[in-house]
């Protein structure tokens, strides 16, 4: 018989040294937040002829671009708290090898939250649109972690995460939360707050390299929830 599981407010805390004691897990979002910061710059060369048409190509780049490098970061985060060597070459060698199935993972991630969107905005409502957007994404949160640590070809990985938030409700309630408070949230505030004063590179620098610390540190929870449900015995 299943034993239940609780909610593990610990690894939220024990992440902050893990990531310090292991700092190439930071390489992945480095790399991610330099696309981000990149295709920023230069989208406007190629969509401000046509209106901004196109800019959206370059959006799909740089989730792309999250996705997999925040996979690659799960997988290296994944290694250290199962105690394995946790070097960069090795996360990146399984994430080489899992690469496929963590974009199509991240492509089915939006997909179907925009999908989710789309058939709420039929309602007329804003409140039905966003609640049906939360719920899918919601209940996605772990198909990125399903296809980085548990290997699961993009499709597969989708029906992996809503398992593993069915196995236990409140934790993927509390992930979730620190996402949006960290990821969606924190940068911004914290740049808006300090960063006005370096000028529009400087502010864009500093957000890139806000996110790309958060990214680093979420892969410690994304992780070990993902692994705690997916793994555990019976």
């Amino acid at each position: 018989m299943r034993k239940r599981l609780a909610v593990d407010f610990g690894m939220y805390a024990q992440a902050v040294p893990q990531l310090l004691r292991h700092p190439s897990i930071f390489a992945m979002p480095l790399l991610a937040a330099a696309v981000d910061l990149l295709l920023g710059q230069i989208t406007p060369f190629f969509t401000d002829a046509t209106g901004g048409a196109g800019g959206f190509l370059f959006q799909i780049v740089v989730q792309l671009a999250y996705g997999f490098c925040f996979g690659v970061a799960v997988i290296g985060a994944n290694n250290v708290w199962r105690s394995r060597r946790a070097s960069f070459d090795e996360a990146w060698e399984e994430g080489r090898g899992k690469a496929g199935g963590i974009l199509i993972a991240t492509i089915g991630f939006y997909f179907l939250v925009y999908a989710a969107g789309y058939i709420g905005a039929f309602t007329g409502s804003p409140i039905v649109q966003i609640a049906l957007e939360v719920v899918v994404a919601f209940l996605l949160i772990y198909t990125i972690p399903a296809a980085a640590i548990g290997g699961m070809p993009g499709n597969f990985a989708i029906g992996a995460s809503f398992r593993a938030v069915k196995e236990n409700v409140p934790a993927a309630i509390l992930l979730a939360v620190v996402f949006v408070v960290l990821w969606s949230w924190l940068p911004e505030f914290v740049v808006n707050r300090v960063g006005l004063g370096f000028g529009p590179i400087g502010y864009e620098l500093m957000l890139a390299a806000i996110k790309a610390v958060v990214l680093a540190y979420l892969a410690f929870p994304f992780a070990k929830g993902y692994d705690d449900v997916a793994f555990r015995g019976y």
